[in-house]
């Protein structure tokens, strides 16, 4: 077992995935990727419902979106592995003035940076969607360039790319501590040893302040725990039965109640919903509160009838990466030189993980990204409150 290692990667989700690939296609292979878990990818990018969006309210978010969801479309030629990918939409339902006059602004930031974003009347949001009740909503936005994707391709498609250029992917392993010598990173101690290092990657999402910790560095990150249900017809079967027909939507269309941020879209012959709790408190729990379900319920009936006499088939909870302007972190930590943050997505990250990884790969070899990441800093709270992110799920 190696002892040593240019870079190494705490984490093994979509992001330490993306990086360990984008290093590798620069030459940089002397890396070890290691994961606490068994398998890659089982913890918040497992947990996600897969949906990728360019309907963000800031521009480097944006941004992001147009180079990851270009990856994904040209996922199989591009990085060698086959995933699944339904451009289907995603349809925001807006129910406030003030959130009128939010999405009026981001739909004009969007279409500025070249996203097809429409707006749309009460109306016309019912007619993209079978079974959707819009009483209440004051206006929608529509790209059809959003949808879903498959976490799980993506992150295997990544792993393997780097393995095949000579990557170690350790699994089953946990990083227990650093050694910071004269300010730099020297090494990384393991549940199996030590490993010499100059350049670790905090690529490990809600638990990025725990590694960051162990680094002498604070990284403003906090876990808050996120449900999904799947919920099937009466009886059983697909909602695609004659039964049910219209009473659904026939495409994976993600359609979010903003104010409420209940969400939906098909997943196979199911259905995907979740909402947040607004008095959900951070923290490392992924148990199921099935006492959140008929809170949501209420909430969801209200916009997708056919709900209310559905059966609750199977449900999970994973975590989101929380920073205080909901924004990532993407690059080296100051004070210690050779720590590297790739984290605190706050919901969005599996949909920007290949824009993200390869950001990060340049930093750390040092090309230019070629795009503005000062709202990605790992400084930025220190200075004046940061504008951030508000279109959240």
């Amino acid at each position: 077992m190696k002892q040593t290692a240019d870079v190494v990667i705490v984490g093994g989700g979509c992001m330490g995935a993306s990086v360990a690939h984008y290093l590798a296609a620069r030459d940089v292979t002397d890396v070890i990727l290691i994961e606490r878990e068994p398998q890659l990818g089982t913890q918040s990018t497992g947990r996600n419902a897969g949906g990728f969006r360019h309907q963000f309210s800031d521009p480097a978010n944006i941004a992001l979106s147009k180079e990851s969801i270009a990856v994904f479309a040209d996922f199989e030629p591009a990085v060698g592995q086959a995933i699944d990918f339904w451009p289907d939409g995603y349809l925001f339902l807006l129910s406030s003035e003030a959130s009128v006059h939010a999405f009026q602004r981001n739909v004009a930031l969007q279409r500025e940076h070249g996203v097809a974003v429409d707006w749309l009347s009460p109306a016309d949001a019912a007619a993209l969607c079978s079974g959707l009740d819009t009483t209440g909503v004051l206006g929608a936005t529509y790209c059809g360039d959003d949808g879903i994707t498959d976490p799980n391709g993506v992150t295997q498609g990544f792993a393997r790319a780097a393995q095949a250029l000579g990557v170690e992917i350790r699994r089953g392993e946990e990083v227990i501590g650093m050694t910071v010598t004269a300010g730099r990173v020297s090494a990384v101690q393991t549940s199996q040893g030590s490993i010499a290092t100059y350049n670790v990657i905090n690529a490990a999402g809600p638990w990025a302040r725990e590694v960051g910790r162990m680094a002498g560095i604070e990284v403003p990150v906090v876990p808050e725990r996120r449900h999904i249900f799947i919920a099937q017809p009466p009886g059983g079967g697909s909602w695609d039965d004659a039964p049910h027909r219209a009473r659904m939507p026939e495409s994976r269309l993600m359609v979010i109640d903003f104010e409420s941020t209940f969400y939906f879209h098909r997943e196979g012959g199911g259905l995907l919903f979740g909402m947040a709790d607004p008095d959900e408190e951070a923290g490392f729990d992924t148990t199921v509160r099935w006492d959140f379900l008929p809170k949501v319920i209420d909430v969801a009936i209200k916009r997708l009838p056919a709900l209310a006499d559905a059966a609750v088939s199977h449900a999970w909870a994973g975590l989101y990466e929380m920073t205080p302007d909901h924004n990532p972190i993407i690059g080296a930590a100051p004070g210690v030189d050779g720590f590297y943050t790739i984290a605190g997505f706050s919901g969005h990250g599996f949909q920007h993980s290949p824009a993200a990884g390869r950001i990060l790969a340049d930093l750390v070899t040092g090309r230019d990204p070629g795009l503005d990441i000062s709202s990605f800093a790992h400084d930025r709270f220190k200075a004046a409150a940061t504008d951030g992110e508000h279109n959240i799920v």
